[in-house]
């Protein structure tokens, strides 16, 4: 019987391999962003080599995209159905909170355009906003 998750796997041209479903399903399931350091936490048992592979592989079919957020690790989180690899369609806001250290997704803020003169040509556009997050705000102050 097929892995449920196989067909985003499929529709994107990876070979969906034991792996690379146990990445998607953990990167589903999370809120927040994670680095390469977290999946590993999280798949314990699964060498370190494959996991970045595996998140390298989904970067470049344009599953996941990678998000600098400032914090020393890049983070990868799911693409929003419509991105190919060829072109990015998350070109959302990221949050990154202080206290919790997690960065999440605001796929419903829009990163703005910003005309520049030629001949200047734009082909990755980020933006992190940095602050505490609802969670943050309930978590306390340390010194």
């Amino acid at each position: 019987m097929a892995h449920p998750l196989e067909p985003f796997l499929l529709a994107r041209g990876i070979a969906p391999t034991p792996v690379r479903l146990l990445v998607l399903d953990v990167l589903r399931q999370q809120p927040a962003a994670l680095s390469l350091a977290d999946v590993e936490q999280l798949l314990e048992h699964t060498d370190r080599i494959t996991l970045h592979r595996t998140l390298k592989t989904f970067a470049a079919q344009g599953l996941v995209h990678r998000v600098e957020d400032g914090s020393g690790a890049a983070k990868y989180a799911l693409c929003e159905a419509g991105c190919t690899p060829q072109q990015h369609h998350d070109r959302h806001v990221h949050f990154y909170c202080y206290r919790c250290q997690q960065t999440v997704c605001l796929p419903r803020v829009p990163i703005p355009a910003v005309p520049l003169p030629a001949p200047f040509q734009v082909q990755q556009t980020e933006l992190v906003m940095k602050g505490v997050c609802e969670a943050g705000a309930r978590q306390p102050t340390t010194l």
